[in-house]
């Protein structure tokens, strides 16, 4: 897991040319006024889903393996937990045409922040648990680009 601000974007351009990409479409958008949806950058390869909605109380934990998730805050804030996959117990059977599992962990969640500006990259081994209430409920804009690796 990697978060940083989008202002320092460049910084992990060396990490593939998909990442590459998904920074540079999120830095060339209007993304205050984007409306929710899909938009392809490169095909199934890259894309990007704009989404608005309230944080939660709890989730389960997800990973993928076909994609790496570029996590954005547009407005708002939430919190994230990552813990290691192999840490984790699926409950749910791997879903390959949607590139998601669902697992549990049964330690002590550590959150991160997420802030407008703000950007976290889950790769596979990442076991991430998005939109989590940082304290209280509230409406957040976020987009995940997703990249598709190897």
């Amino acid at each position: 897991m990697i978060k940083d601000k989008l202002t320092n974007a460049e910084t992990y351009y060396g990490l593939s040319e998909g990442i590459k990409l998904g920074f540079e479409w999120l830095k060339s958008q209007d993304l205050e006024n984007i409306t929710p949806g899909k938009y392809y950058i490169d095909g199934e390869k890259i894309y990007a889903n704009i989404q608005e909605y309230e944080t939660k109380d709890d989730a389960d934990y997800e990973a993928h393996r076909k994609y790496a998730d570029i996590q954005y805050m547009i407005k708002g804030r939430e919190f994230a937990g990552a813990v290691d996959i192999k840490n984790c117990k699926p409950c749910t059977e791997y879903d390959g045409e949607k590139d998601i599992e669902f697992l549990k962990y049964a330690g002590e969640d550590a959150y991160q922040v997420l802030n407008e500006g703000e950007f976290l990259i889950f790769y596979p081994q990442d076991a991430h648990k998005p939109s989590i209430n940082p304290g209280h409920k509230q409406r957040v804009k976020k987009v995940v680009v997703k990249v598709r690796l190897g």
